[in-house]
């Protein structure tokens, strides 16, 4: 770690796996990860009223648990978990191709691809609200 009052961290192995997601329902956010953003589907496992349900980007990284909402509070958080900022990244190596791919499958863009010093990128919004980064880093 750098930075201020950075200490020297002690995990070891350590590595973020999954980060859940509450959608409206399984199918319709499997379709979406699947057919549009090629995602695979790594497991679909029934538990009940429940599934286990975990997408993973076609280049890898840390999984989706797409996770039904279940409750008022629940269904409320669908597309807000990140407060209205922008809370998930996804990173390719032709932001062109991609863009033009998602626009194809109806995913809406809030701006054009703009130019940071870390890469070209812009910002879009899942079926669910959710807001994301499309990301073509620097170098």
């Amino acid at each position: 770690m750098t930075g201020a009052g950075a200490t020297e961290s002690r995990a070891t192995g350590a590595r973020l796996a999954a980060v859940a997601l509450i959608v409206p329902d399984y199918d319709p956010a499997i379709r979406f990860f699947v057919d549009v953003l090629g995602f695979s589907l790594v497991e679909d496992i029934p538990m009940g009223a429940k599934r286990w349900v975990t997408v993973e980007p076609p280049a890898g990284g840390a999984r989706l648990v797409l996770a039904r909402a279940e409750g008022d509070g629940q269904q409320a958080a669908i597309g807000a978990q990140g407060g209205g900022r922008v809370w998930l990244f996804l990173t390719t190596d032709d932001i062109a191709r991609d863009r033009a791919r998602m626009q194809a499958a109806d995913v809406v863009f809030e701006e054009p691809v703009r130019h940071e010093p870390y890469g070209k990128v812009c910002v879009w919004r899942d079926p669910f609200g959710n807001r994301w980064d499309l990301i073509e880093p620097a170098g």
